[in-house]
């Protein structure tokens, strides 16, 4: 028979970089699934429109910029106060330029090394605390990329340093905390069909919205699969690949 799935119904997400692409489908699966969700943006026009979507009884917005450790406390505690829990965080928030290692401005460099990967660890250390707080464990999905895996292409090294480092926090948070019941997750997908994927010539001449690329809702899907996976199991690593890529 098949493992149980776990059931999502009343528990409370937390989503980084929600206002669109795998965040925003994120949102809506989980949803879906019956979690109430915390959505994070730089942003707020697509916290509005998920908000609206959605309903305020299952999205509740916070607008900030990951790059300080303030937004992502705040995250936590717009899940505390509004439904008394946090069970789950998925740090998502990202930045890409693409191009030689020569070809980004100072400016981007530190945008991405800042929101990719100081984002994501404000985010996990702020949903540690929480964690721990509460006692029962809790999930945190770190969105990273192939491109971290040792084989990022000739375009993009600082942007693969940077999701590479993510991969390597994720191994060393889920060794630290999982006797504590907190499960990490790296999900590092290739190819999506987003316009953070398709901007600054990621794929060169090539279009994702042309498939057989992955689609945002791809990604989502496995973010709440891995939130369902019964309690006693956990997935350190999932990679994906679609159709139009080769690795």
């Amino acid at each position: 028979m098949p493992a149980p799935s776990r059931d999502l119904t009343g528990t409370v997400v937390a989503v980084t970089g929600a206002g669109g692409g795998i965040g925003g489908a994120t949102v809506r699966l989980a949803v879906e699934a019956g979690a109430r969700v915390v959505a994070g943006d730089l942003r707020p026009e697509g916290l509005d429109r998920l908000v609206e979507e959605l309903g305020s009884d299952h999205v509740v917005p916070v607008v900030g910029d990951v790059r300080h450790e303030g937004t992502a406390d705040r995250l936590v505690a717009a899940g505390v106060e509004a439904w008394g829990r946090v069970d789950s965080v998925v740090a998502n928030a990202a930045v890409g330029f693409y191009g030689g290692v020569l070809d980004q401005s100072a400016d981007e460099v530190e945008l991405m090394v800042d929101v990719t990967l100081k984002g994501t660890i404000w985010t996990t250390r702020a949903a540690v605390r929480q964690f721990r707080a509460q006692g029962d464990g809790g999930d945190l999905v770190v969105l990273a990329s192939v491109a971290g895996l040792l084989i990022g292409g000739g375009k993009e090294a600082v942007y693969a340093a940077t999701k590479g480092a993510q991969v390597n926090l994720g191994y060393a948070l889920d060794r630290e905390l999982r006797g504590e019941g907190i499960r990490t997750t790296v999900i590092a997908p290739a190819g999506v069909n987003t316009p953070f994927a398709a901007a600054d010539g990621r794929f060169g001449d090539g279009d994702p919205s042309q498939g057989p690329f992955m689609e945002p809702a791809d990604i989502g899907g496995a973010v709440v699969h891995v939130l369902q996976q019964p309690r006693r199991m956990r997935t350190e690593l999932w990679t994906m690949w679609s159709l139009a890529e080769q690795h």
